[in-house]
């Protein structure tokens, strides 16, 4: 990562200055109209998806950072959107399932780096149940998707931190404490 979390950002997003310094950590401030601007992370969601034979969706990522690795689907909320609508709105984006109920598991924090800029996330877990029947397709910046057996699952092939580390975390949980 950069020094700075906002090392890119150059100028006072009010006034334009120039004389826009480190405030702290995760803040920087104008010098000139005492504007603050924080880096917070930005809320995403992950969506952990089962079938009745216990098995995980699983896609691959079709961009990106991390392309051509393994991911679960999910991804930013927007404004105005509760956690919940955004992975119902990423799952059908990326899979074409329409997810009705989904049960919220953890978090993890994660660094995203797109567009040349690390962007600092707080991913948010939820568990999803769906039919193997159901028709699946990997849309959106998902290349496939495929349905994997939990206990085959290898995190090291996985792309980014945020995922490893929650697959680390489901498979400490067990297969049967998070399962219906």
């Amino acid at each position: 990562m950069d020094s700075h979390p906002l090392s890119k950002f150059l100028y006072c997003p009010r006034c334009g200055s120039s004389r826009f310094v480190v405030n702290n950590a995760t803040s920087k401030r104008c010098e000139e109209c005492g504007f603050t601007y924080y880096s917070n992370p930005r809320a995403a969601v992950v969506a952990v998806i089962w079938d009745e034979k216990g098995r995980m969706l699983v896609a691959r990522r079709g961009k990106e950072p991390a392309k051509g690795t393994l991911d679960l689907p999910g991804g930013f909320t927007e404004n105005g959107e509760t956690a919940e609508n955004a992975l119902c709105r990423e799952v059908f984006e990326e899979t074409g399932i329409d997810v009705h109920q989904a049960r919220y598991l953890f978090s993890e924090p994660n660094i995203y780096r797109y567009s040349g800029i690390e962007i600092c996330t707080m991913d948010l877990f939820f568990e999803v149940h769906v039919e193997s029947s159901l028709p699946v397709c990997g849309q959106d910046d998902v290349a496939e998707v495929m349905w994997l057996p939990f206990d085959e699952l290898d995190a090291s092939l996985f792309g980014l931190s945020s995922i490893k580390k929650g697959l680390e975390r489901l498979k400490a949980m067990g297969q049967k404490s998070i399962e219906k």
